[in-house]
């Protein structure tokens, strides 16, 4: 499957947010100045329809989706009963590079796409090697003992402070759905009214 391949620090200074969910002092430092060799030159006033499309970028980069993809989840939150917007955002939050990534068994979302595909992840014992994988409620995530070697893996595992959100739990090296998160346990700094508002046009 396709993806962004290029600088990522970029993508984030682009849309002024820490997209990249991860403490990096040359990163927050920068944060506020616009890529390129003239970043220096003040912002346009920018209009709704520019809002709006900037919310869905940052959304879409977030989760590390490219258009096409992104779109296609939106489509499918629009004919679920129930918020658009919440709906989008569960079915995003529910992937399995995203509950890698949020068990704390990855750095980062990027990472744990690649641990995904290179068949280090497991669902209730079975290797599971795509990404966009839609995890059920009580579907257990394992890790495999070659990726705990990863020093930065090694490290995220031992550390005792990392606290999950309040819809999954972890145990060792293996972490559980325990339910579908609702908007106010998704820690995304996000306004998907702004993104229905964008595809709505």
């Amino acid at each position: 499957m396709a993806r962004y391949r290029g600088p990522k620090h970029r993508l984030a200074r682009r849309e002024g947010k820490n997209i990249l969910e991860k403490t990096s002092e040359s990163l927050t430092r920068r944060l506020n100045i616009p890529p390129g060799m003239h970043a220096v030159r003040s912002r346009r006033r920018v209009s709704e329809y520019g809002i709006q499309l900037r919310e869905k970028q940052v959304a879409k980069r977030t989760y590390n989706l490219l258009e096409k993809q992104f779109r296609k989840y939106y489509d499918v939150a629009k004919k679920v009963k129930g918020k658009t917007g919440e709906k989008l955002l569960q079915m995003l939050e529910t992937r399995l590079d995203n509950v890698v990534y949020r068990l704390g068994f990855a750095p980062s979302r990027n990472m744990a796409r690649q641990l995904v595909s290179h068949r280090h992840i497991s669902i209730n014992g079975k290797v599971v090697n795509i990404p966009s994988y839609k995890i059920k409620v009580n579907e257990v995530v394992s890790i495999g003992d070659k990726a705990m070697k990863i020093p930065s893996v090694a490290k995220l595992l031992e550390n005792e402070n990392f606290k999950v959100l309040d819809w999954l739990e972890r145990k060792a090296n293996s972490g559980k759905v325990n339910a579908i998160p609702t908007r106010d346990q998704i820690p995304t700094d996000v306004n998907e009214q702004l993104i229905v508002e964008f595809y709505s046009k």
